[in-house]
């Protein structure tokens, strides 16, 4: 199981569940509840009432949080319920956060954290990687934003593109997340740090922790968004 989501034993949440249990339980679920514009301050409120009051679809939001928590984190049997709108919707939110606030905050903290005196090469190699990295992952996520959803938003219209389909997505779905593993041992194997590494050390665990939200990320859209958009396929068909 995706470590990012492994913080207690999983279960199989329900509308009548607390909310705030949810995420004592889990609490990288709060990135979950960011992703679908949900606000903390629910109180003791069932999910089921805290996705009405912010107009949720609460059977898509459960499906995205038992996925992401299962031993497995497969495909699930079925995604009856599920809304392709409220994916969508998810997804961008999803990709605006990585884009415009977690990669940029790495990237902040590495320029606080290595030394770029002129006899460290390793600390401009360590930013370029990271500036191309973050380079592959936008050109990756707004080919989502711009191509695969607008593909999606006509089929939702009734309408069936010519000479594309969600296989072709499919097939072609790098794992962005991959790269910050070279990053993470260029890091740690050659960055010839001194002194107090604290706040290389956090930076690092930013890198953890971003690399693993990437993987999530991909297995909602594998395993949750490809097959739901293959029977919408189906339908407009």
């Amino acid at each position: 199981m995706n470590s990012f989501f492994a913080m207690c034993k999983p279960k199989s949440y329900r509308p009548t569940d607390k909310m705030s249990d949810l995420i004592c339980d889990n609490y990288a679920l709060l990135q979950v509840l960011s992703r679908f514009g949900v606000p903390l301050g629910f109180g003791d409120k069932s999910v089921q009432e805290v996705c009405d009051l912010n107009q949720v679809d609460c059977s898509t939001f459960l499906i995205v949080v038992n996925f992401l928590i299962e031993e497995n984190n497969r495909m699930q049997d079925h995604i009856t319920g599920l809304s392709v709108p409220a994916l969508m919707d998810y997804l961008q939110r999803a990709h605006s956060y990585f884009l415009d606030f977690q990669l940029p905050g790495i990237r902040k903290k590495l320029m606080e954290a290595i030394d770029f005196s002129i006899s460290n090469k390793v600390a401009y190699l360590i930013l370029q990687f990271f500036d191309d990295y973050v380079g592959e992952v936008r050109k990756h996520m707004e080919y989502e934003n711009e191509k695969v959803f607008t593909y999606v938003r006509s089929l939702l219209k009734g309408e069936r593109p010519e000479g594309y389909s969600i296989s072709v997505f499919a097939r072609h779905h790098d794992q962005v997340n991959v790269k910050l593993t070279e990053l993470k041992n260029i890091i740690i194997k050659y960055y010839p740090a001194t002194g107090d590494n604290q706040l290389l050390n956090a930076t690092l665990f930013d890198i953890f922790s971003c690399e693993e939200d990437l993987a999530s990320h991909n297995r909602v859209e594998d395993y949750l968004f490809v097959p739901a958009i293959m029977e919408l396929e189906k339908e407009v068909k």
